[in-house]
């Protein structure tokens, strides 16, 4: 259940100092041999992108998508932080390529912690040969915990099929949207697959995952997920890797929803009846992003106008005739108008942890779902100020 279950990678966490409790702090993943293999990635579409952001884009566009380990800290973002920031993130992949016998560029780096403060170059200088030191087929539970911030628990998960194995871990509690829901995942794959196949697997395996899920509606400047085909398995066809890899990010996504900061509800937002897949999209986001909806299921109420005001603004067709909202299988509100139900039943839903919002827009056969929580008393408490 690791990033290291796929056969042929290594992965170690250490304490590096970032982190002024003494926590892990700096994570290392590998191939077993140190060698490169093919190597795909997806990054944020925040243009004030991190500095990792920029460093790992042009390793691979240098290697021609060819990686040997991905180095991830916790505690500093690397973001906002100028030349200096981009000195550090090299500094830190030529490290790692000096202990495992790659090149710098072979070597892809990510940070995830406070934006804006300058990330110093010591904590690399110490950790990383700690990390090298400690790379073992069993260190991916160590890994997944160094790369930790708000989150309470680590993410891993794994995946099998046919004689290939996939895994991956990942971090996330808040800053999570569509289009890259701060998150940070390593995924790994024992099987050999071709650059191209690999990096359209990747990205539909993010589509079925990472971006069906919103906590916040924000998005960070370092969110980034990388997938490493070490080629030890068999050869896979492209649905087969997707496949797996959706698996993976999706069992890790679901972790991330359930993890968020201050959450109290998993809420699943699915909009059908909408004239496209994308006006459905557009729908369920607006639904899912709205405070007054998630200040509404914190509360345990299943205010339906709320959600109604917000489909109305989604930009999206609608006929508010057959509109229908429901709360798991009670139908609450159909043609604008609340519809008789199960009070009883609808209160013991909304008690629940997982909540099931369905929303008919009546227009048509799209539809679209995503993943999201409530907003509460903690959230705010937890992002109120950065010390």
């Amino acid at each position: 259940m690791s990033v290291t279950a796929p056969q042929g990678f290594v992965a170690a966490g250490v304490p590096a100092g970032i982190k002024a409790s003494g926590d892990l702090d700096l994570a290392l993943v590998a191939t077993a041999d140190g060698a490169p293999c093919t190597a795909a990635a997806v990054f944020t579409r925040n243009l004030a992108c991190a500095a990792p952001v920029q460093v790992s884009r042009a390793h691979l566009a240098a290697t021609g998508g060819r990686a040997a380990a991905v180095v991830l800290n916790s505690g500093n973002a690397n973001a906002a932080t100028g030349p200096a920031g981009l000195a550090v993130a090299e500094e830190a992949c030529a490290l790692v390529a000096g202990g495992i016998g790659c090149a710098p560029e072979e070597v892809l780096v990510c940070s995830t912690g406070l934006i804006g403060i300058p990330m110093p170059p010591e904590p690399f200088r110490t950790g990383v040969p700690a990390a090298v030191a400690g790379l073992r087929a069993g260190g991916g539970a160590e890994a997944a915990r160094a790369i930790m911030t708000t989150d309470t628990m680590a993410k891993e998960a794994a995946a099998s099929a046919g004689g290939v194995t996939a895994g991956g871990m990942a971090k996330g509690a808040a800053m999570l949207a569509p289009n890259m829901a701060t998150m940070l995942a390593v995924l790994t794959i024992d099987a050999e697959v071709e650059l191209a196949a690999l990096q359209r697997s990747l990205q539909a395996a993010v589509d079925a995952s990472f971006n069906r899920l919103t906590v916040d509606g924000c998005t960070s400047t370092n969110d980034t997920v990388i997938v490493l085909a070490g080629g030890s398995g068999p050869a896979v066809d492209e649905a087969r890797a997707t496949a797996l890899l959706t698996q993976v990010a999706t069992g890790l996504a679901s972790q991330m929803c359930g993890d968020a900061e201050g959450a109290t509800k998993v809420v699943r937002v699915q909009v059908t009846g909408a004239a496209t897949d994308d006006e459905a999209a557009a729908a369920a986001r607006k639904v899912a992003e709205s405070q007054l909806v998630k200040c509404s299921w914190y509360g345990q109420d299943p205010y339906w106008g709320r959600i109604l005001s917000e489909l109305g603004t989604a930009g999206v067709q609608l006929d508010l005739g057959t509109v229908s909202i429901a709360y798991g299988d009670q139908v609450v509100s159909r043609g604008a108008v609340e519809v008789d139900h199960d009070g009883g039943a609808l209160a013991a839903h909304m008690a629940e942890r997982s909540l099931q919002v369905t929303c008919d827009l009546g227009v048509g056969g799209g539809s679209w779902w995503l993943l999201t929580n409530d907003l509460t008393h903690a959230y705010i408490d937890e992002n109120r100020g950065t010390s």
